[in-house]
């Protein structure tokens, strides 16, 4: 939080000085406030991680839209043609998110990609159970809710 406000501020004060005060100027501020934070962070503890949190967020953004698309075409294809492929079914899926923020993420995540349903977590939230609606290949809907789960918690970290 630390490093937003501070980049925030950087950003309010490069439209001070500039006398910019458009869109255009606030997000150049944006912009030379990142890359400043980016060169201090090292020095200052409060900053620790900042600069390296922005590419992992464009990045996990770029990656859920291509599986969002993938999910959905798949979804509605398997609806649109006659002979269904669909074979549902629920899975334990253990976690390795530990917090509620992390776990609540990955859970709402998992529920928003088409075929997939956060149904419950364990009274230790350790295990998720999600109802899948293709599990044919149960190895590799895990290898994909692992690595779903990895590029979550690589954000919120």
């Amino acid at each position: 939080m630390t490093g937003l406000l501070s980049n925030l501020l950087l950003a309010v004060a490069w439209i001070a000085l500039s006398g910019d005060f458009s869109m255009g100027g606030m997000l150049t501020g944006l912009a030379f406030g990142y890359l400043v934070i980016l060169l201090l962070q090292n020095q200052l503890p409060g900053l620790k991680g900042y600069g390296t949190r922005l590419p992992r967020i464009v990045s996990f953004v770029f990656y859920f839209l291509r599986e969002l698309f993938m999910a959905n075409f798949k979804v509605a294809f398997d609806v649109v043609t006659p002979p269904w492929h669909m074979t549902p079914g629920v899975i334990a899926f253990e976690l390795e998110a530990k917090t509620d923020l992390e776990i609540a993420f990955v859970a709402n995540l998992i529920s928003l990609t088409p075929g997939t349903l956060s149904l419950d977590i364990s009274d230790d939230r350790r295990v998720l159970f999600i109802h899948a609606m293709f599990l044919d290949d149960e190895q590799s809907l895990r290898g994909d809710l692992r690595e779903m789960e990895r590029r979550a918690l690589a954000v919120l970290r």
